[in-house]
């Protein structure tokens, strides 16, 4: 968009860029600073328009885009112009990603680059390596307190290790996603030990001041993140002397972005890690980038604003990367993260659907369906050119964030279905082979998370230590059917390191002084390679698993109706025990697949009447794309077995 005072502005800045910067071939840099200026100066004078120093910052933050330019490479910036070309292709169902820690799959990140064998074994196309930036040791929150942004831990490898992996999984159509802690800094960062030596440059990076006056009025909203291991949010500094806002860890200093250098360092960092072959950057804790007095300082509309401008600046410099929204907030908050008041992604193009993860679990301690469907029919559409993260779990623990208003319309009392289901993943409910550990308890309201690794949660530890083969075969269907649901769902599926082999809980945490007061480290195993060779022996556990979830993939990368397009439609079944929903090629009339999921220990039925007027499912014969079996019939009765599910399809 043309507009008078920000190209005068751009005309200026052009011509106060340095004599070794102008003199490069900027053509496609010109290009597109031209296309996204009008939104970036925007953007940057609502947040920043009434400081002083307004041009002399604006004038900055370009030098960092060209610099970043112009330290591009040829092989990255033809990727840029491929993925312009082909903008959606981040849609397409061919794209399923792992996380894993570098140390805990393959000792360091060379290793990971010799099992890559292993990941395009079983599909894994899209690989997420977990923190790797530099943290003091003792206070690395799981690599989530970083001390240097442009160097990598020297336990997991070296910056040059990070670009032979890059370079490794290019080779093999893989991409790379890597994390950058947005939010705060370690206390033993460079910019913090300024800001305690007196600096006031460094001092105005965070949120610091000498008496508790300000920190108190911030306390009176803010919520605890950590109440069991880090109340409050402040944290005094005796060699600063100042009150310094530590929102998740005393030793994590929160960034203040009220600070326009702030914003611009972290851009430089974020396109560095572009240059170094990050194809997806994973943006941590983002909801709390904008604190703001008698608020919760979470979810601010400010963060939107910073998030839209790194967005627009990155699209500048490096357009073939995307950002993964890290906000595990609330389904009305999280749609935001992909922009608000927009019909494309302005923000982030990719957000973790935290949302279908909890339903699911609810619906396994459950065994019914009510407040899955309920959450997803509540869950808004995402935006165009947009995409979920659909996982079971991750690194972190699972929270029961469901919207208390769903819970109520599935026929239960907040309160007490969260007491129940804490209790059931636990193991304190008599039904229950589950073997989940609390996270986070407030002992002022009884609420936790839980932690635990996937097949513990589910059961199979417990059901092996009992040897009760039943039970075993339950637990190994219960996880293909959640994997089911996450390859199907719309979005990319995100599978975590050793659930394709069943890896249980991990108690070795509790030898360390570092990790043992934090449950999490229970589901962060290092994986077992021998578990691991027994996906070759038939009949194991380790086996259905592996070459279940593979063929899984296998069927999604040729099943068109299974990109995302907003082309889902939840399915009423009037049976609280499936969860059923279309998925539609936007691109083939009459392409459906009908996914269906039973969560129930027993049979199940869905007829086919209930599809309305997808005359195909109730005339067709039908097949399972996942087996290649045809599914029971009984008149217009779909008969689907104990924890099973289908991916049907009557264009046999």
């Amino acid at each position: 968009m043309y507009e008078q005072v920000s190209h005068s502005l751009l005309n200026q800045i052009l011509d106060n860029l340095k004599p070794e910067i102008r003199k490069k071939d900027l053509r496609h840099f010109y290009t597109r600073l031209g296309a996204n200026f009008y939104a970036i100066y925007s953007l940057f004078h609502r947040l920043y328009g009434k400081r002083d120093d307004f041009e002399m910052q604006i004038q900055r933050l370009a030098e960092v885009l060209a610099v970043n330019y112009i330290r591009r490479s040829k092989e990255l910036k033809m990727l840029d112009i491929e993925r312009e070309h082909d903008h959606n292709w981040f849609l397409s169902q061919e794209w399923v990603g792992m996380a894993l820690y570098a140390n805990a799959f393959a000792d360091d990140l060379e290793g990971v680059g010799k099992r890559l064998g292993y990941l395009q074994e079983l599909g894994v196309n899209m690989l997420h390596v977990m923190p790797i930036l530099k943290c003091p040791p003792g206070a690395s929150d799981g690599g989530y307190a970083v001390s240097d942004y442009r160097n990598v831990d020297e336990r997991v490898g070296s910056l040059q290790d990070v670009n032979d992996l890059s370079a490794k999984l290019r080779a093999r159509d893989m991409l790379l996603i890597l994390d950058v802690v947005v939010n705060h800094v370690s206390d033993q960062h460079e910019w913090a030990n300024r800001a305690r030596d007196g600096d006031p440059v460094y001092q105005d990076y965070f949120y610091a001041f000498p008496s508790r006056d300000i920190p108190d009025m911030f306390e009176e909203t803010m919520p605890e993140v950590f109440p069991e291991t880090s109340p409050g949010n402040f944290t005094w500094d005796e060699r600063m002397g100042r009150w310094v806002m530590t929102v998740f860890n005393d030793y994590q200093w929160d960034l203040n972005y009220g600070n326009p250098a702030v914003l611009i360092e972290m851009l430089d960092i974020l396109l560095f890690w572009a240059n170094q072959g990050a194809d997806i950057l994973r943006l941590d804790a983002v909801a709390f980038l904008w604190k703001k007095i008698g608020t919760v300082c979470q979810n601010e509309h400010e963060a939107h604003l910073i998030l839209q401008l790194l967005k627009d600046c990155c699209q500048v410099t490096a357009p073939g990367v995307l950002f993964i929204a890290e906000a595990i907030v609330a389904p009305v908050e999280i749609i935001k993260y992909f922009g608000e008041d927009a019909v494309i992604a302005k923000e982030c193009e990719i957000a973790y659907n935290a949302t279908f993860m909890a339903l699911l679990w609810d619906a396994v301690a459950t065994k019914n369906t009510k407040l899955l469907e309920q959450g997803i029919r509540s869950l808004p559409n995402k935006l165009d050119r947009a995409t979920w993260l659909n996982y079971i779990r991750c690194h972190d623990d699972i929270g029961l964030g469901f919207d208390d208003a769903d819970v109520v319309s599935a026929g239960y009392e907040p309160r007490s279905h969260r007491k129940f289901l804490l209790d059931y993943f636990t193991g304190k409910y008599d039904d229950s082979l589950s073997r989940g550990q609390p996270f986070g308890r407030d002992e002022k309201s009884g609420d936790a998370r839980i932690s635990g690794s996937l097949a513990s949660l589910v059961g199979l530890e417990a059901a092996l230590e009992r040897n009760d083969d039943k039970a075993i075969q339950d637990c190994v269907d219960l996880i293909l059917v959640l994997h089911g649901m996450i390859m199907s769902f719309g979005g990319i599926p995100l599978l975590y390191y050793g659930d394709e082999i069943g890896m249980l809980n991990d108690f070795s945490f509790m030898e360390d002084e570092e990790k043992v007061h934090d449950t999490r480290w229970i589901h962060r195993p290092v994986i077992d390679w021998n578990k691991a060779e027994r996906r070759h022996q038939h009949g194991t556990p380790e086996q259905q698993l592996f070459e279940g979830i593979a063929r899984m993939i296998s069927v999604r990368k040729n099943t068109a109706a299974f990109a995302d397009f907003n082309n889902r439609e939840l399915i009423a079944t009037n049976n609280p025990h499936l969860f059923a929903f279309m998925r539609s090629n936007t691109f083939e009339l009459g392409d459906h697949v009908l996914v269906v999921a039973n969560f129930d220990a027993s049979p199940q039925s869905l007829s086919l009447s209930d599809l309305g007027n997808r005359g195909q499912f109730e005339l067709g014969r039908l097949r399972d794309l996942y087996s290649g079996e045809a599914p029971s019939l009984f008149k217009d009765q779909l008969v689907i077995p104990p924890f099973r599910f289908y991916w049907l399809t009557s264009n046999v």
